[in-house]
């Protein structure tokens, strides 16, 4: 077994899924199906269990993953050590944010970082703005771009960077443009496009209950772009934060209409744990990511 077949094994752990692994290898399913085949035969034991459709470590993968993983970083380590470059900082950063996220908080961070640190390979995870927390805490990624709950996120460190209000989105050519009348009369009148979960979905679900109003939800669905899509269908208003409207590709194509204070604003920003833990050279990275995140937003 070599450090790309190890790599791969653990590439399959983090995603429990062959076709999301391989995407992210750059491999086909089949491919990286090969890998673990081979190296089950070299373990001379069942490491991974494709038994259901999702897939899932056995008790000896899960074993051979705490190999592989060690081996992966003691190999990063010697690299550094031999490299004779004990001053630049080798290895790699993986991030989660959404796709709005990507070109409206992200680019400012990832300039810089890239400026200053350029031997460390950064990997973006796209997705859910509301799974980002729970991305971190998985370990699937060491920071994350979310909207930072207003008491904070336990055992965790955050940095605020723009904060934006929730709205609702209408497409210019569809018959939701011109709305008259508070937010409640609108919400009781027009059809809503919704997340399915995460904060802004929280604060909608409180303020209905709190008003006692009846909304018409036509659709729930994962992360804003989603939302916007069926938007820009003309099926109904989405619940957005103003920041997406505001940005890359919707902007100028919608209007936005108030949600009403009692909504609140998006704090938009970084969140990361608190504990700096793992090899050195994590540390070190995590150490890079701490000054260059006090460099722009301090």
């Amino acid at each position: 077994m070599n450090f790309y077949e190890l790599q791969a094994f653990v590439a399959l752990s983090e995603e429990l899924h062959f076709g999301r692994a391989a995407s992210k290898l750059n491999l086909s399913p089949s491919a990286l199906s090969r890998i673990i085949t081979r190296l089950e035969e070299e373990a001379n034991s069942i490491l991974v269990d494709r038994s259901n459709r999702q897939v899932s470590l056995t008790a000896d993968g899960k074993i051979f993953l705490k190999y592989a993983q060690e081996s992966i970083q003691r190999r990063n380590q010697l690299t550094e050590q031999l490299s004779g470059q004990k001053e630049k900082i080798i290895g790699s950063l993986h991030l989660y944010a959404s796709v709005t996220a990507c070109y409206t908080v992200l680019p400012e961070f990832l300039k810089k970082f890239t400026e200053l640190y350029p031997e460390i390979q950064l990997s973006i995870e796209t997705g859910d703005p509301a799974g980002a927390i729970e991305a971190v805490r998985a370990g699937r990624a060491a920071m994350a771009v979310a909207a930072i709950p207003e008491s904070g996120v336990s055992q965790m460190d955050t940095f605020s960077v723009v904060k934006t209000p929730l709205v609702y989105a209408a497409a210019k050519n569809s018959q939701f443009v011109n709305l008259e009348g508070s937010p409640q009369d609108i919400i009781s009148t027009v059809p809503l496009i919704l997340p399915k979960t995460g904060l802004a979905r929280v604060r909608f679900e409180k303020w209905i209950k709190s008003r006692n109003v009846k909304p018409t939800i036509i659709a729930e669905t994962e992360g804003n772009e989603a939302i916007m899509a069926l938007v820009q269908m003309g099926l109904g208003i989405g619940l957005v934060p103003q920041i997406v409207l505001d940005y890359g590709p919707y902007k100028g194509e919608y209007v936005s209409h108030s949600a009403g204070n009692s909504m609140g604003y998006y704090d938009v920003g970084f969140i990361r744990k608190a504990e700096i833990t793992g090899t050195t050279i994590n540390k070190r990275i995590q150490e890079a990511v701490s000054r260059v995140l006090k460099m722009i937003y301090n």
